[in-house]
């Protein structure tokens, strides 16, 4: 059974403790705050890996911190709630899910948000799991250019948080880079013809590569990225189940842009 399917079965020997949960709790309500008190729960430090944990956790966090970084330029827009949305809608969460989700997006505009305990919790939840923690930063990186723009604010927040969570700045730039290309990029809009440059361009940029890069490293760095993102993977290291389509359309986008660059360059 998911995490969302104990939460609503009335299992609850896998629940978070610390922020997490207390964010959880206030956005599911009285079944679940009933189950915490009827039964033992694990607290934020729990001492293993649990699938159920850490994929609450990461709901818990993906939507929270999402709302705080849509309100770190000053103000909320509809972009950004659309994108919200939006997401809810690729993992198709049913009217209960969606729900809990969006209090959590609200939760995090609050001004009182405490983002580093949050942080924190997530990190350890997960493991320090790297590919877990590196989708959580593309989600977030699309939400923030739901408008079209990475604000200043944003873009300060968001490598504070990719910082806490033990990446480097460097990393932070290219998967900056990868999410703005793949905002631009479709692999089939081109279909049948000649690739224009820009769109050429994004594609190795969505790959992490150069066009000066030879053949074997193009390939090298597309397998990667594939295994990095490949869906039964991520769900073994904790992606909820609802996220699976999202990984999904990100190993058909990353395909796209290879097969358009092999193309070009008839390999």
């Amino acid at each position: 059974m998911s995490w969302w399917g104990k939460i609503i079965g009335g299992t609850f020997g896998f629940m978070l403790g610390g922020p997490l949960g207390a964010m959880l709790g206030a956005s599911v309500g009285h079944n679940f705050d009933r189950g915490l008190q009827s039964g033992p729960f694990g607290s934020a430090h729990g001492s293993g890996p649990n699938q159920e944990r850490i994929q609450s956790a990461f709901f818990t966090a993906v939507f929270s911190v999402m709302g705080h970084v849509a309100k770190a330029d000053g103000r909320v827009s509809a972009d950004e709630i659309a994108m919200a949305r939006s997401v809810m809608q690729q993992m198709s969460l049913d009217h209960n899910q969606i729900r809990v989700a969006m209090d959590l997006f609200n939760q995090g505009k609050h001004g009182d948000f405490e983002l580093d305990p949050v942080i924190e919790q997530f990190k350890r939840e997960c493991h320090r799991r790297r590919t877990l923690m590196q989708v959580f930063l593309e989600i977030l990186l699309h939400a923030a250019y739901a408008d079209g723009v990475l604000h200043n604010r944003e873009e300060a927040l968001l490598k504070d948080i990719c910082a806490k969570l033990g990446f480097s700045n460097e990393h932070f730039q290219q998967l900056e880079a990868m999410v703005r290309s793949q905002r631009f990029f479709t692999g089939d809009s081109q279909a049948g013809r000649p690739p224009t440059a820009e769109l050429l361009a994004d594609a190795y940029t969505l790959l992490g590569v150069q066009p000066a890069d030879d053949n074997a490293e193009i390939k090298k760095a597309y397998r990667r990225m594939m295994s990095q993102h490949h869906p039964d993977k991520l769900m073994s290291k904790g992606l909820p189940e609802e996220m699976v389509k999202l990984a999904t359309e990100k190993t058909q986008e990353i395909k796209a842009a290879y097969d358009l660059i092999k193309n070009n360059r008839s390999i």
